[in-house]
């Protein structure tokens, strides 16, 4: 295995040490995009070096050189998007901006430079595969133009092992309300925030995550509710059995890991169908399904849970024997399956 690291070694420790200006240019040493394309360059250079190659399996942002690379030397192009389509992206945020002005300054992405969207777009098209994890995310790309034909496969990550169950049958305490990821309106953290103003004593809602811009509503609702800025995986999932639903409202997900692994833990979880949900969830059964955009829908779901701590229960032991269909190792052996069986037709 090789490894080049210094580009983000260096990334993180100036994250420690907050001096942020080295990483927000895109184009700086130490930026995001220089980690990805300093890794790209390398691979590269290594495959044009020589010795035989079948494919290369690479990452949005990471792949356009080594991809470049490849078809010289007539290697295949694996190609994984972790998240939707970039033009997709920007339809959904522009009318968020629209919708939701105070929270603008959190829709982080969306003014990309033109020669990184140029980019992401010339990676799709060389990429003789492309694999991405939900189905939301394989319909984003239909906006690409000219189609990519039959390159897609969809493969879904895995969940961590199931936990012990636990009682959720006690009506007289509220409910316990999570929300896990980055506090920002691509998450459609605003229209939690007001579900749950609208229900009061109900329930307590917990945050774990870190603001991605600042933002005064942000702030004030970090100031009324329990919030937790980062955790360790571990303790994350710990966090998550210690609550009795999971509200994930994103707005625009790849996959959104938290669902599974919230589902794993006993956690019931509502989610909107701009996520992975609609690929693990049946509504109503071991999980719920709600529009985007829709406090109502939210707040409605967390009392319907908190009036029947029966169907709680329910949708928590469904969904734990849900998550047992979605394992790490069916994911490894998918995707060797998937590589493997490309490059033999080459």
């Amino acid at each position: 295995m090789n490894t080049r690291i210094w580009p983000e070694v260096g990334r993180l420790f100036l994250q420690r040490l907050r001096r942020l200006n080295g990483v927000a240019n895109l184009r700086d040493y130490f930026s995001v995009d220089n980690t990805y394309r300093s890794l790209d360059q390398a691979v590269a250079k290594r495959i044009l070096s020589g010795g035989y190659f079948t494919g290369v399996y690479a990452f949005e942002d990471g792949a356009l050189q080594s991809f470049l690379a490849a078809k010289r030397s007539k290697a295949l192009c694996f190609y994984d998007l972790p998240i939707g389509y970039w033009r997709a992206y920007r339809e959904i945020m522009a009318e968020e901006a629209e919708r939701q002005p105070d929270w603008a300054s959190t829709l982080g992405g969306k003014d990309d430079p033109t020669w990184k969207l140029e980019q992401k777009d010339r990676e799709l098209e060389l990429a003789d595969v492309i694999i991405v994890a939900s189905t939301f995310t394989q319909r984003t790309l239909d906006l690409y133009p000219g189609g990519l034909g039959d390159k897609i496969i969809s493969i879904p990550y895995g969940a961590p092992p199931p936990s012990p169950t636990r009682s959720l049958t006690d009506r007289s305490r509220p409910l316990k309300v999570l929300y896990v990821g980055s506090l920002g309106q691509r998450k459609g953290i605003s229209y939690l925030l007001d579900a749950v103003s609208r229900l009061g004593e109900s329930c307590q809602l917990t945050l774990l995550g870190r603001p991605v811009a600042n933002n005064l509503s942000l702030e004030r609702a970090l100031g009324l509710h329990k919030w937790i800025p980062s955790a360790p995986h571990s303790e994350v999932l710990q966090i998550m059995r210690d609550h009795d639903v999971l509200v994930f409202p994103s707005l625009f997900e790849g996959f959104g890991m938290v669902i599974l692994e919230a589902m794993s833990q006993g956690v019931a979880v509502i989610a909107t169908e701009n996520t992975v949900g609609p690929d693990v969830i049946t509504d109503g059964i071991d999980g719920f399904l709600i529009p985007l955009r829709s406090s109502v829908a939210i707040s409605e779901t967390i009392m319907k849970l908190h009036d029947d701590r029966n169907l709680l229960l329910s949708i928590s032991l469904a969904a734990q024997r849900r998550t047992e269909d979605f394992t790490w190792r069916q994911y490894e052996e998918e995707i060797v399956r998937v590589t493997a069986s490309k490059s033999l037709d080459l």
